[in-house]
């Protein structure tokens, strides 16, 4: 007769104390700052708008001879993105490194 294999639950919502709980924070916090800055800027430019042209201040101000909006858009988000996935990395291995390092030292 087999035996039956090892099922595991993984749920986002409800992670495991240790390595998997400072893991999800980490991705919340990642997501978060991607959201934030994806979505709220944008939101800002449409909220700052003005009703006959729907042109703000963010939008008539220019950095490196571009609209700010065009510029943070086009240029500062995909460099926004790459330091979210260098910060990601530094967090993860750091994470990692310290539950090997506790792991180590319960089986000693």
């Amino acid at each position: 007769m087999r035996e039956k294999p090892e099922q595991y639950d993984v749920n986002l919502f409800r992670p495991k104390k240790g390595y998997m709980g400072g893991e999800v924070a980490i991705i919340v916090a990642v997501l978060v700052g991607w959201g934030v800055l994806t979505f709220g800027f944008q939101l800002l430019v449409w909220l700052m708008g003005e009703p006959p042209h729907g042109a703000s201040i963010l939008t008539r101000l220019s950095f490196f001879n571009l609209p700010l909006h065009y510029w943070f858009t086009g240029q500062f988000l995909p460099l926004w993105f790459i330091i979210l996935c260098i910060v990601f990395n530094v967090y993860i291995d750091r994470l990692t490194e310290y539950h090997s390092r506790r792991r180590d030292r319960t089986y000693e």
